[in-house]
């Protein structure tokens, strides 16, 4: 008899555990409020609960966490309603980068474009390596690699100083 791939609810909460710092810091970086995130963060999760094929290991799981939430985050602004709203009705609802407590650098990040900011925050924020950025977002290592080197030169004009590039 074939095992069931649905996940119990016991490891779907160490999965959570495990897991969603990371999520939510992903999901932040895109949506730069409190609110869309944890529904993002949630919504991650909704899809690994649906997600019926074992992980290889933890970096897999990792990984697939993290592509998947970028993916939300991203379809989340291709949506009507996203292009519908005007965001200064709302501006009263976002909460400030100073009540999340962010630095000057990671609100920089939060202002690259989206495949910038993905490669940066994997690299500096989460301690990826060129060659594992580019199994993750499924791109060659060179491009993921001009993303660094150009997310580099867009944060060294925006911060207005020396940014090391490694």
């Amino acid at each position: 008899m074939a095992k069931s791939l649905l996940r119990t609810d016991k490891e779907v909460e160490e999965i959570y555990k495990r897991n969603v710092d990371t999520v939510y810091r992903v999901c932040f970086m895109y949506m730069k409020n409190k609110h869309d995130t944890e529904d993002m963060v949630q919504n991650t999760f909704l899809k690994l609960i649906s997600y019926n094929k074992e992980f290889i290991n933890s970096n897999h799981e990792k990984a697939w966490l993290i592509v998947t939430a970028t993916n939300l985050c991203k379809d989340f602004y291709k949506s009507k309603w996203s292009k519908r709203e005007n965001i200064d009705d709302f501006e009263n609802n976002i909460i400030s980068y100073e009540k999340t407590d962010i630095n000057e650098t990671l609100e920089a990040i939060f202002k690259l474009p989206y495949k910038y900011k993905t490669a940066i925050y994997l690299y500096y924020y989460e301690g990826y390596k060129c060659n594992e950025i580019a199994k993750i977002l499924n791109k060659p290592c060179s491009t993921i690699r001009v993303y660094l080197h150009k997310g580099r030169k867009l944060l060294k004009n925006m911060l207005g100083g020396d940014f090391d590039e490694e």
